[in-house]
């Protein structure tokens, strides 16, 4: 809640007053932001990465010197990588709101590390799937605890394009699967026995090397404030500006009227919190579910049965299925740093809306070029990176849109929760779901599917236009004021 420092000294709050989010939000954009930036978005990379080699090597793991997998098992794996995605967002975002977001960052990506290790050493489907599994608990977990600390520390003026472009930056992880499955599923460097293993065990090397980098990035000084740690919270702030005025100069003048009163709930009860979702935010809650529930079904649909429907139906040679993820990746990758600033200018219902509706339309009509055989892999390919060119930074928004409209005091659980209800109904289903239509061998079953994850985003855009919050540019405590204020 903002106000004049005068009218806060004339009425009791129960807890305490802040300028820190004024102090970070009027904060030129700096080295300083690249680095949390680079540090805590790598975590898209990684779910790239992984969610890659399984599309990359999901054909090759089908063969019987490898682990003799068929098409449903490998629709399978990638549900319980999903599954295993909810409930570690679910288990770690309530713990990112009461320890921290620094704690939980580093813990997840720990799991993370040693359960995509383990899984280079799979002798079985059911190994493997366990192994999925765990590494989906330790990237759910990161989805919370990342997505609450990079919007309380960037900017308000850029948070779109910025949340946009890190969510993108999924299909940099993708690109680079692609790359490491190309590169050592060939028979002239490992082939496919060995290659797929050595994908997995490079992403540990990965993670390893991103714990180095983290280590540096601070709590949220916001989280801190609302604990009532609020001379670390200063220090920390301090620690920042200090930094960030060596390389850019005196700083702007803070707002003296953009006082933040701290209502004293740090970590309100579970059942406080469910009700604040289905009664204060009810309306903010359905979009959100509306928007990661179709976004989850459009995305894991397709993208963990890409390698089967190359292979299956247009005839890609299973060594060169990551070939045709390098378009897809790009489009993908393109869209949110094109896109992004738009949220922040044209605002968040309006571009919402428009890349929710034109991906569906651009799904349906490329599902229905399928049916009828019009497409080849390659055509399929450009087509696919021309519709989520639109659909990616579509995804993006929706995890913006479940960081940005929530309180601080239940951000990281709020993030979990639709993640989890979302993911869980449409990422748990549709892969198993495509992995059974595709065993059917019908493009008419298949285009089916398409025209499902179609009509989803097609409504979900709708009700974020009638419906969404007009976030841009404005500060995360006056899109959600903090609980136990007047207004929060």
């Amino acid at each position: 809640m903002f106000e004049t420092r005068e009218a806060a000294k004339e009425r009791p709050i129960p807890g305490r007053q802040s300028d820190i989010p004024a102090r970070l939000d009027r904060l030129p954009w700096s080295a300083w932001h690249w680095r949390v930036a680079i540090a805590l978005g790598i975590a898209w990379v990684l779910d790239g990465l992984e969610v890659t080699l399984v599309g990359s090597v999901g054909a090759v793991l089908e063969r019987p010197d490898t682990l003799a997998l068929n098409a449903t098992q490998v629709g399978w794996s990638g549900s319980l990588y999903v599954l295993g995605a909810v409930l570690g967002a679910l288990a770690f975002g309530r713990l990112a709101d009461r320890l921290g977001r620094k704690k939980l960052f580093l813990a997840t990506l720990g799991v993370y590390m040693a359960a995509t290790l383990a899984t280079a050493f799979s002798p079985d489907f059911a190994f493997f799937a366990a192994c999925r599994f765990l590494t989906g608990l330790g990237i759910g977990g990161e989805y919370a605890a990342i997505n609450s600390a990079i919007d309380e520390l960037i900017p308000a003026r850029v948070r779109g394009r910025v949340n946009l472009a890190i969510n993108g930056s999924f299909w940099l992880g993708a690109a680079l699967g692609a790359g490491l499955s190309l590169l050592l599923l060939d028979p002239r460097v490992l082939g496919a026995v060995w290659g797929w293993r050595a994908c997995f065990a490079l992403g540990a090397v990965l993670a390893v090397a991103i714990i180095l980098v983290r280590r540096h990035v601070p709590e949220s000084p916001r989280w801190l404030a609302t604990h009532g740690r609020h001379d670390e919270a200063h220090r920390v702030t301090a620690g920042i500006e200090a930094e960030v005025s060596r390389l850019h100069g005196a700083l702007p003048p803070v707002d003296a009227t953009a006082i933040v009163a701290y209502g004293g709930k740090p970590v309100p009860p579970l059942h406080e919190i469910v009700r604040l979702l289905v009664q204060r935010y009810r309306m903010r809650s359905a979009v959100t579910l509306a928007l990661m529930v179709a976004q989850a079904f459009f995305y894991n649909a397709i993208f963990f049965t890409y390698a089967l429907v190359l292979t299956r139906f247009l005839g890609v040679p299973e060594e060169r299925v990551a070939l045709y993820i390098f378009p897809f990746a790009i489009g993908n990758a393109l869209g949110p740093l094109v896109l992004g600033p738009l949220f922040d200018q044209i605002g968040r219902r309006k571009m919402i809306a428009l890349t929710y509706v034109l991906s569906g339309i651009g799904l349906a009509a490329t599902g229905w070029a399928f049916m009828a055989g019009w497409l080849d892999a390659r055509s399929q390919a450009l087509c696919w990176s021309a519709v989520f060119f639109l659909a990616s930074a579509a995804a993006s928004s929706a995890y913006l849109t479940a960081s940005e409209v929530f309180p601080l005091e239940m951000r990281a659980l709020a993030i979990s929760v639709f993640y989890a209800v979302g993911t869980g109904i449409g990422g748990f289903i549709a892969p198993a779901l495509f992995g059974t239509l595709i065993e059917t061998g019908s493009r008419g079953a298949v285009a089916v599917g398409y025209g499902i994850g179609a009509a989803l985003v097609i409504v979900a855009g709708a009700l974020a236009l009638r419906y969404g919050v007009d976030a841009e540019r404005r500060a995360l405590e006056e899109v959600a004021p903090p609980l136990g204020t007047d207004e929060g």
